[in-house]
């Protein structure tokens, strides 16, 4: 049998290490390249085609860039390696378990959501699953999603799209810096902030702010 292989992303050396020490103890499966940023998973993603993607949604765009508290650059490497790829196999390893980050990254493709709380056995049961074919979420993502129907959150009205621009703008990011972040013209940005906010009914930029302190979205 041919080995598993396997991109992994995370902006932190010594996580990215250690999850890859995990995995590689398992003779069936292999690291190929490993990414710091978005822009790099996407990048390495083109060049080496790995059969799964494990990655963390926590982590800057592009290297040198001082944000790794956003999801930006998580969810902007899966928008553009499901674009390059629609069969590409993506699971979520990351730390952000809560509403409405897993039923927004799932709903946009990937195959799989694991909490960083797993156990090794389990990280390696996901990627062996998913690479099978199959979908595989941590018992607390799969309860998210079996009890979705009555989330109140008001986040269900955004695209993957919307909550990741909906982040940034909370997080200070200027229309321009989200453009250039995210690949989009600054007026493309502007119209998808205009949409967040009457789908979320807020008129001022700093509600946008407390929003998302309320909900747990960004750092206060």
């Amino acid at each position: 049998m041919d080995c598993i292989r396997v991109l992994l992303a995370d902006d932190h050396p010594v996580v990215r290490d250690g999850f890859q020490r995990i995995l590689e103890s398992d003779p069936r499966i292999r690291i190929i390249a490993s990414a710091s940023s978005g822009h790099e998973a996407f990048e390495l993603y083109r060049a080496e085609t790995p059969d799964v993607v494990v990655l963390d949604l926590t982590m800057p765009s592009q290297e040198g860039v001082p944000d790794n508290s956003s999801i930006s650059g998580g969810m902007e490497a899966i928008r553009r390696i499901l674009a390059f790829d629609a069969r590409a196999s993506v699971l979520v390893l990351s730390s952000c378990e809560t509403r409405p980050y897993p039923g927004q990254v799932i709903g946009a493709g990937v195959k799989g959501y694991l909490t960083k709380r797993c156990a090794p056995d389990e990280l390696i049961e996901a990627v062996v699953r998913v690479h099978a074919g199959e979908r595989y979420y941590s018992p607390s993502i799969q309860d998210q999603l079996d009890h979705s129907d009555s989330d109140a959150s008001p986040f269900n009205q955004l695209s993957a799209r919307e909550l990741q621009i909906f982040v940034m703008l909370a997080g200070g990011y200027s229309v321009a810096q989200i453009a250039e972040e995210v690949f989009l013209s600054p007026k493309t940005v502007q119209a998808h902030r205009s949409n967040i906010k009457r789908k979320l009914n807020l008129k001022a930029n700093t509600e946008i702010v407390h929003l998302a302190l309320r909900h747990g979205l960004i750092d206060p």
